[in-house]
């Protein structure tokens, strides 16, 4: 089911979407042992167990103090507070075993149950209009279980016994794909990018308004495994004049070399996602790359990285009837059969597998399998207006951190869509991370 924008959810819709969302959690979570779940697998992450309770903090305080209490709530609090507890720490907190964090789930879920109909129908206020706190609940629980995935991926000791559910299809023979390396090109003009949605958009996505692009050239498809391995064939990072300075220091500093999930032995090599290694599949998208190296590689290429409203505009536009849609493919809602999304696979898919996730301008895959960076540091739209919080964009906003597009295989159906602004700092290769790369229309494409 997905999450219906732009009207009320009725309080079956809501309680079966909520039901849903926790048992995709508690799949992931199953095969861990309790010394898994509290135990810090990166400093990057959280131990898994504070990710399961802030989940359920964060359904207390919007669905039960913020709809019930009098005077509303004084929000994240205690050892969920993300802001007074960074990643970095959260392995020193008194954080609960397994039972107790799914107990805490499980009764604040009830309760939440318990007072859908009371609260579902009405329509007063911001936070209910088109039931929009229940979506940024859903969201939130999507959104961490990408999270915990990324940790999961990251997990020491035995690797993670990834529940997979789905393959992805046979890609399309290569007669029928273009070249690779293709570009297409967007003649540019005014096209309108964000949107004006409340129902279930994050306030960094509103509002819609207008932006004037010139003509550029962009990746017909992702930057996938062979190319990047004809980037560090080339030297790549050991060429300082491909590099940001401060990109090209933090690489040296940390010794890499390769994509995070790559390793090489006897001469070839391997990428490996949770429980499974396969031999280096050339067609598949890179992930696990940082900015300053999708960065590097576009110098490489003769090319650049696109800006997110470029991104946005070659999903979505379409030049000849001179109107957007909501999506690559047209106005329906991401699904695993339109796209590599909802986790389940746990892999990449390689290209052209899903023949229908193409924009109207030709670009392939711009929804799933790897989130994309763009060039654009965070910022908020012209007539931006935080709701329901500051803690969720606000406090972000700067040029400390840069915009990611189109989710990942990770990335739950329902949180995703073509206005979607991930972000983080260029530094981070634990996400689901490629990237595709643009050029100036004045340039000639080769």
């Amino acid at each position: 089911m997905d999450l219906k924008a732009g009207r009320p959810l009725a309080p079956h819709e809501i309680a079966e979407l909520l039901q849903e969302a926790r048992a995709r959690t508690l799949l992931l979570v199953g095969p861990l042992s309790d010394a898994d779940l509290r135990r810090q697998h990166d400093p990057l992450m959280s131990p898994i167990v504070w990710d399961l309770g802030h989940i359920a903090h964060f359904e207390e305080v919007w669905l039960l103090e913020n709809l019930e209490g009098a005077g509303g709530s004084e929000g994240l609090r205690g050892m969920y507070d993300p802001f007074q507890n960074p990643r970095s720490v959260r392995y020193q907190l008194p954080l609960p075993g397994a039972r107790d964090a799914r107990e805490f789930l499980g009764r604040i879920r009830r309760r939440v149950l318990e007072s859908l109909h009371g609260v579902a129908a009405s329509v007063d206020g911001p936070l209910l209009r088109d039931s929009f706190v229940y979506r940024m609940v859903l969201q939130h629980e999507y959104q961490h279980d990408e999270t915990i995935l990324q940790t999961l991926q990251l997990k020491e000791g035995g690797r993670y016994p990834a529940p997979r559910a789905a393959e992805p299809p046979v890609p399309v023979a290569p007669a029928e794909r273009p070249d690779p390396g293709a570009m297409v090109r967007f003649p540019g003009g005014r096209v309108t990018v964000g949107t004006d949605d409340r129902s279930q958009a994050y306030d960094n996505e509103r509002p819609a308004h207008a932006v004037e692009l010139a003509p550029f050239w962009i990746d017909a498809a992702p930057v996938s495994n062979g190319d990047f391995l004809a980037f560090m064939q080339d030297g790549g990072y050991q060429r300082p004049e491909l590099w940001n300075d401060e990109g090209f220091a933090w690489i040296s500093q940390q010794g890499i070399t390769a994509p995070k999930a790559w390793r090489r032995g006897d001469g070839d090599w391997t990428e490996r996602f949770f429980d499974r290694v396969r031999p280096l599949d050339p067609d598949r998208p890179v992930c696990h790359v940082c900015y300053w190296e999708a960065d590097a590689f576009a110098r490489w290429a003769g090319k650049r990285l696109p800006t997110e409203f470029e991104w946005e505009a070659a999903a979505t536009w379409d030049p000849v009837a001179g109107s957007r849609q909501a999506y690559p493919w047209g106005d329906e809602p991401a699904t695993p059969e339109r796209a590599n999304v909802d986790a389940l696979t746990f892999d990449t898919a390689p290209l052209w597998s899903y023949p229908g996730n193409v924009s109207p301008v030709g670009c392939y895959g711009m929804i799933g399998d790897v989130w994309e960076w763009t060039s654009t540091d965070f910022h908020g739209y012209p007539g931006y207006e935080t709701f329901p919080y500051p803690e969720y964009s606000e406090v972000f906003f700067g040029d400390e951190y840069k915009v990611l597009r189109g989710g990942s295989f990770a990335t739950r159906t329902g949180a995703i869509r073509s206005t979607f602004r991930n972000w983080d700092y260029p530094i981070r290769r634990q996400i689901f991370a490629g990237f595709r790369c643009a050029r100036d229309a004045g340039e000639p494409v080769s």
